[in-house]
């Protein structure tokens, strides 16, 4: 599910190249898009307003009914279709006009995918798809037994227009590959993408031949399927991250702990085990709700959320993240316990939310959604604002500038063992021990490694690291070396 490409628009603006459906009537378009007395006409470029009928373009030669219909799936009932396989285009009726704008916005910042061709999907000027259903019977034969399907029945159609594509799920479990890992892709990220097409019951993340590898289980196996014809072949994130998705041979998933790498949604009781922190209860309620989808619209910013205050005003000057480099930061003036914080980009945005969505911080659960607004506006020339904005837009702490850079390879959920950097060499453990003390909280162990240059320190919990990445990153060491702190995967 890429980003958005610079070869694919998706947007209200309709392509020169949208067909005419009615040439002379609404009722005289056939299957193929042609009428008896006019062929199809190239409309002028014009902007075109809402509408359930989309249009779908540079689809793949060999793309089947089932394909098509399966990119309106997690958007609302697909009530219409009408390929016109001699242009690579077709056009998808929804059920309603609301369904229609859902699935255009999401694939405004989502790239759709069929077959691993990125489409081109835009509103169509026309209200509704009508169509000649004796010469279009093998997409209404589909249609039927999607919506079938949909609604828990049997299809009493001819279902062999479906193949084997919309056939009986063998199971509600799938597994799934992610090639090209560049971002970490953790739990949570695989909920919110998947939930869309249904109740997920259970993750479990694992290692195998050097892959990433997961198994989810949603509630019923027609949710895995329509999962699986719709994710399979997409990118997470911008170019990278792809999903390779299939059924698994089980049918149910044992899962004994919550932690980073495997959750049961049904069972927040659930022991952490490992040593991994156990889940506070406000947080295994919220993972049981409904999540945003990955990579919305609004994915540049993301709202920060605490049931506690924030200082009166940004008195800090640092810019460089964890999870990505803050552009802007903004404290609510009539919310002082939630802000608005600007990513570089998207991507950076949704690790930020996946990573710290749920974390304590000043003894209080935080919230990271995604934010409907696109950018943090700086207050006006001359108006004070009590120091609740600030632009970090030039600072020189950025870590993730340079495309490719080390750093995305360093990027791990909050932990209690910290990894310090640029250390001195004149600085002791002790003073290392002493210097994560007074940032307030404890530390339980301390270990030096490549020479002196850098270290692991362990805090005596997650919510004291993060206390002490966010008071001692970038804190001036003297000689001109500046500390760098961030989460550790290892323990000590």
């Amino acid at each position: 599910m890429d980003g958005i490409a610079t070869d694919v628009a998706v947007g209200v603006k309709r392509g020169s190249d949208e067909l005419n459906l009615y040439s002379t009537s609404p009722n005289s378009v056939t299957a193929n898009g042609n009428d008896s007395s006019k062929k199809l006409r190239v409309e002028d470029r014009m902007e075109s307003p809402p509408s359930r009928v989309l249009h779908i373009r540079k689809l793949p030669s060999e793309v089947s009914e089932t394909e098509v219909i399966a990119l309106g799936l997690p958007f609302g009932k697909v009530t219409n279709i009408l390929m016109l396989k001699g242009k690579n285009q077709a056009f998808l009726e929804l059920g309603t006009e609301e369904a229609a704008v859902t699935m255009v916005n999401y694939y405004t910042a989502v790239t759709p995918q069929v077959r691993n061709v990125p489409v081109f999907i835009q509103f169509s000027n026309h209200k509704e798809l009508k169509t000649d259903s004796a010469l279009n019977q093998r997409a209404q034969a589909v249609l039927q037994a999607v919506s079938a399907v949909q609604e828990g029945g049997s299809p009493n159609s001819d279902t062999s227009a479906l193949d084997s594509v919309l056939a009986q799920a063998p199971s509600p479990v799938l597994r799934i590959i992610i090639d090209n890992m560049f971002y970490p892709v953790t739990l949570d990220v695989l909920q919110q993408i998947f939930s869309k097409f249904g109740t997920v019951m259970k993750i479990i993340t694992f290692t195998k031949n050097n892959q990433f590898q997961a198994l989810l289980q949603f509630s019923e196996p027609v949710n895995a399927q329509q999962a699986r014809l719709s994710l399979d072949g997409q990118n997470i994130y911008n170019s990278c991250c792809t999903l390779r998705i299939d059924f698994s041979k089980l049918v149910n998933l044992n899962v004994k702990y919550n932690n980073d790498k495997s959750r049961d949604y049904t069972r927040p009781e659930l022991p952490a085990g490992d040593g991994q922190p156990s889940l506070d209860p406000a947080m295994a309620a919220a993972l049981n709700k409904d999540s945003s989808l990955l990579g919305t619209p609004s994915g540049m910013v993301a709202p920060y959320s605490s049931g506690g205050g924030f200082q009166s005003s940004l008195s800090y000057s640092q810019g460089g993240g964890v999870y990505g480099d803050a552009q802007r930061v903004k404290i609510l003036y009539n919310k002082k316990d939630s802000a608005l914080i600007q990513m570089s980009d998207g991507n950076q945005a949704q690790l930020a939310m996946s990573h710290l969505n749920g974390q304590k911080m000043y003894g209080k659960i935080i919230r990271v959604t995604l934010s409907k607004h696109q950018t943090v506006q700086l207050p006006r020339e001359g108006l004070d604002d009590q120091g609740l904005t600030k632009d970090f837009t030039n600072s020189p702490l950025h870590r993730f500038k340079k495309p490719g850079s080390k750093n995305f390879q360093n990027i791990f959920p909050p932990s209690a063992t910290l990894h310090l950097s640029n250390v001195p060499e004149d600085v002791t453990e002790e003073d290392l021990r002493q210097l994560f003390s007074n940032a307030g909280g404890t530390v339980k162990a301390f270990k030096f490694f490549q020479g002196h240059k850098m270290a692991l320190l362990q805090m005596s919990t997650v919510e004291e690291a993060i206390q002490a990445l966010m008071d001692l990153h970038n804190y001036d060491m003297g000689s001109n070396h500046h500390l760098k702190v961030s989460f550790s995967k290892s323990t000590i």
